[in-house]
């Protein structure tokens, strides 16, 4: 049983038995085949089409390679229109690809980007559309994929954190021209490092397995210039054991999450995101928005809980338009960007994992009660 002492995360890794994944090693070591599209490799792949119900998923090394993967196979130029309210992996994939960022403002309701602010950002340049489902929270899709449609421009979703969520009876991450996936250590659906490029038609998928594997064709043809984004038979293998797992997982999460939300109810000033009625979640987050009736500001707050060995995350911030590569874009004008700026400086994430105890979840709920008394 965990100690009153012991230090409380916001996130930990799930990991299947060791067990389980000896005997995979085993199979490994007696065949000898490590990377380059192995056994392992094609039936993660296979299973995650099928899981994921979308036609292609290529599997890559990790969710900033299948991002900047996603928009190099997509031959955009120009400028790109995102969110400012995302990890930086999402800003730096556009940049690293030599894009110009376009920032507009999010939805108070889902803090997803707003999609009439994005079709109002439209010019000759824009080339792209880069939405984030934010802690899995569906962007309204619909409206995008509209928008995307009348003016010509790809759609590219980071559903880095969007892993097994349904919305409107459909998965996910088969909206959109393509999407991206992070199987980093820290999300509910991990293989250490890794990450996925699911697209919609043949052509997109052999363009992507092209661009991850250097673009080499065959042993003495290399049409294009690609990079190494390939996926390891060891990531692989443990991700399909991570399958296996994977609803009593999202299972344990649901019940972290219902019980943070009745706790809440009676505290003033911490509000938790609400998840949409037509949306199925995967519980990877918990975020809450420490408002002003809150006695304490978000980052007090954030102090408080580290007094007690309970590390929350003030996730995300800063904003993105705020880091030094970004702040001189026009974009990033504070007055462009209120909602977004006011949840930066709200937002916190509380700890959640399949194997977060009660005694430990009460520890950080009775920390937040005491603070608000």
């Amino acid at each position: 049983m965990a100690s009153r002492d012991d230090p409380i995360f916001v996130t930990r890794p799930f990991l299947p038995p060791l067990s389980e994944l000896v005997t995979y090693l085993e199979e490994i070591w007696a065949t000898r085949i490590v990377t380059n599209n192995g056994p392992f490799h094609e039936r993660l792949q296979r299973e995650l089409e099928a899981f994921l119900e979308v036609p292609h998923v290529s599997l890559v090394a990790n969710g900033m390679l299948a991002l900047e993967t996603a928009l190099e196979t997509a031959s955009l130029a120009g400028e790109v229109i995102t969110t400012p309210y995302s990890f930086v992996a999402t800003s730096h994939a556009v940049a690293r690809r030599q894009l110009t960022p376009v920032f507009v403002d999010i939805r108070s309701k889902d803090l997803n980007i707003d999609p009439a602010l994005v079709e109002a950002a439209i010019n000759n340049r824009t080339s792209a559309i880069v939405a984030v489902h934010c802690y899995g929270n569906p962007c309204d899709v619909t409206a995008l994929d509209e928008i995307a449609r009348r003016h010509g421009l790809k759609l590219i979703y980071d559903a880095a954190h969007a892993f097994a969520v349904r919305h409107c009876g459909r998965s996910l991450v088969s909206w959109g021209d393509y999407a991206t996936l992070s199987f980093h250590g820290t999300k509910m659906f991990n293989t250490f490092e890794g990450g996925a490029v699911i697209t919609r038609t043949d052509r997109s998928e052999e363009a992507v397995k092209l661009n991850r594997n250097f673009g080499i064709t065959s042993e003495v043809t290399v049409p294009v210039i690609g990079t190494n984004a390939k996926m390891s038979e060891f990531n692989a293998a443990l991700g399909l054991l991570q399958l296996k797992h994977l609803d009593d997982a999202i299972r344990a999460r649901r019940m972290i999450d219902e019980r943070y939300r009745l706790a809440f109810r009676d505290i003033p000033g911490i509000v938790p995101l609400a998840v949409a009625e037509t949306t199925e979640a995967n519980y990877s987050y918990f975020p809450v928005l420490v408002t002003e009736e809150y006695p304490l500001s978000r980052d007090e707050l954030y102090d408080s809980l580290k007094t007690d060995n309970v590390f929350s995350r003030r996730y995300f911030f800063p904003l993105l338009s705020h880091l030094p590569m970004y702040k001189e874009l026009p974009s990033s004008n504070a007055t462009n960007l209120p909602i977004a700026n006011r949840a930066a400086d709200q937002i916190l994430c509380l700890p959640i994992y399949p194997d977060l105890s009660e005694q430990s979840q009460f520890r950080v709920i009775d920390h937040i009660r005491k603070k608000a008394k």
